[in-house]
């Protein structure tokens, strides 16, 4: 039961981190010094998809699940909604590097907004 507890936190501390490396630039806009947590995070994300790298929480997962006598991902809200969006049963080497490529896209367009936003804060 613990195990199965712990495997569904991990699970969704995963997603968590998945969402701020993907929109947590927009941290940003509320404080500057998010860029010192956003950045490394982002950089990681990146690298997991664009080199193929199993990302340490998936092994985690897998063997709290196991030792909570849990096979697969069935039943409950966590497995059934969360599961398919951060292990997708079609993703490929090519949907990973696109991935990867997405989150450096998405975050460059919210830095650049970011910095764009500074200037025009700043008094000349």
């Amino acid at each position: 039961m613990l195990n199965s507890f712990l495997a569904d936190l991990v699970l969704l501390c995963h997603l968590l981190f998945i969402l701020f490396v993907i929109f947590g630039g927009v941290l940003l806009f509320i404080s500057k010094k998010f860029v010192f947590l956003h950045i490394p995070a982002a950089a990681w994300g990146m690298s997991i998809e664009l080199f193929g790298w199993i990302c340490p929480l998936t092994p985690l997962e897998n063997r709290l699940r196991e030792a909570g006598h849990r096979s697969g991902y069935q039943g409950g809200f966590i497995e059934h909604y969360l599961v398919p969006v951060i292990y997708p049963d079609s993703l490929t080497r090519e949907i990973q590097v696109f991935f990867g490529l997405a989150v450096l896209v998405v975050n460059l367009i919210v830095y650049t907004a970011v910095i764009v936003q500074s200037k025009k804060r700043r008094p000349e």
